[in-house]
């Protein structure tokens, strides 16, 4: 996809780089770590709170704790690959 000459994937990378990782990870809402869960096949029905664990973060490696209104999920998210995924009790 182009918007003025531009591709989508231009526009990720001018974000990264304006952004940092950092800010863009803070930013992440319950929502669209739900969606990630959804792709990979686990059931969050309404997402209620996301928590980043700075303990357990790490360079290029965030890790996530998730609740939803059926279970509570930590995620790690390491750019290009799925998210490891730990369903809690």
């Amino acid at each position: 996809m182009t918007w003025h000459g531009f591709t989508v994937g231009t526009f990720v990378v001018v974000l990264a780089f304006l952004g940092g990782r950092d800010a863009a990870a803070q930013a992440t809402p319950p929502e669209s770590l739900a969606a990630q869960l959804r792709l990979q096949g686990h059931r969050c029905d309404e997402p209620v709170t996301a928590q980043r664990d700075p303990q357990l973060s790490k360079p290029d490696e965030d890790v996530w704790n998730l609740k939803c209104g059926n279970a509570s999920y930590r995620m790690r998210l390491v750019p290009d690959m799925a998210a490891r995924v730990e369903q809690l009790d």
